[in-house]
């Protein structure tokens, strides 16, 4: 593969492709803590303002504290925070080495700075890959009650 289509095709794809993902990862995680902050603070002001002794206001409050719980299992499942943060270092750390690449400062001001960038580029997607993997094989450990399975 030529230089320039390296660049346009696979590097500035990958820098994009993280990014975006990084983005919509954070989004998910606030969004969802968000909405578990508020359902958690607003149980007990209902408690505090409503009758126990009524039905609608035990079917609420039940809704409420089933709601949290399951948010905070979504989030634990799909690792929004971990992903995130991975997807956003590995998106920054391409993008650097694109610049050091471009600007041929180094490790990219010799004659083999292409090959070195390829390498480079491949092994930080090979390692974002690999943590990937390691997260979703960590959700599979952990049994539907949250404790660790048992072998």
């Amino acid at each position: 593969m030529e230089q320039e289509k390296y660049l346009s095709e696979r590097l500035e794809d990958q820098i994009n492709w993280y990014s975006s993902k990084s983005t919509l990862n954070k989004k998910m995680y606030y969004r969802i803590n968000l909405l578990m902050l508020l359902l958690s603070a607003s149980i007990p002001v209902m408690a505090t303002f409503t009758s126990l002794s009524s039905s609608c206001s035990r079917v609420l409050l039940g809704t409420a504290g089933a709601l949290v719980t399951i948010l905070a299992g979504v989030s634990s499942m799909f690792k929004f925070q971990e992903k995130w943060s991975n997807y956003r270092t590995t998106s920054e750390t391409l993008k650097h080495h694109k610049y050091l690449y471009l600007t041929q400062t180094y490790p990219y001001n010799s004659t083999d700075a292409f090959n070195k960038l390829v390498r480079t580029v491949e092994s930080a997607i090979s390692t974002e890959n690999s943590t990937w993997d390691s997260i979703i094989k960590s959700n599979n450990d952990v049994s539907p009650s949250g404790g660790i399975k048992q072998m």
